[in-house]
């Protein structure tokens, strides 16, 4: 029986209940029933920076500029990391200067557009919090009502992919 590694730290019935719909082969049909539009259609780097700005005007106007935006393949699961944001801090003239990237792993080319969002939040959260602490989560919230549930599910997506090789949602 594998661990449910993506759900250390939920609680005990959550974790009965998800172990339940594995053993049972069900966890993909829930989560197809729960999204059943299918995967979204950012498919380029170019539609993802302009995705990510939109998001960005939206909810943190006066946040700072992301100079770059793309899909990046080398980021992967077991890493633990699902998108990554980095900032280059040089001085230019007098100022510091600060130059922003967002990469997001290519596994979200092919989930749910609540997925895309959620780890869009989660980077673009990165750029006024650096901690995972309470006033990221807020921020994130602020961006996204749902950002708890849509991080739980995609959660049991990774869950799904472990166990069974098998995605979900093909490219529309």
């Amino acid at each position: 029986m594998p661990a449910l590694k993506y759900l250390t730290g939920y609680p005990e019935p959550l974790l009965l209940q998800t172990r339940k719909l594995l053993d049972q082969g069900k966890l993909g049909a829930a989560l197809l029933s729960r999204y059943p539009a299918g995967a979204h259609g950012v498919r380029t780097d170019r539609a993802l920076y302009q995705y990510v700005t939109d998001l960005k005007n939206t909810y943190m106007r006066n946040g700072d500029q992301i100079n770059k935006v793309a899909f990046d393949s080398k980021i992967h699961v077991i890493q633990h990391a699902l998108g990554q944001h980095t900032y280059v801090s040089r001085v230019q003239g007098g100022k510091l200067k600060a130059k922003h990237e967002i990469r997001v792993a290519t596994l979200f080319k092919t989930v749910p557009a609540e997925f895309l969002k959620m780890i869009a939040v989660h980077e673009l959260a990165h750029l006024k919090e650096k901690d995972h602490n309470r006033a990221f989560y807020n921020l994130c919230l602020h961006m996204e009502p749902q950002y708890h549930q849509y991080e739980f599910d995609l959660r049991l997506y990774l869950t799904h992919l472990e166990a069974t090789r098998e995605a979900l949602w093909n490219q529309g």
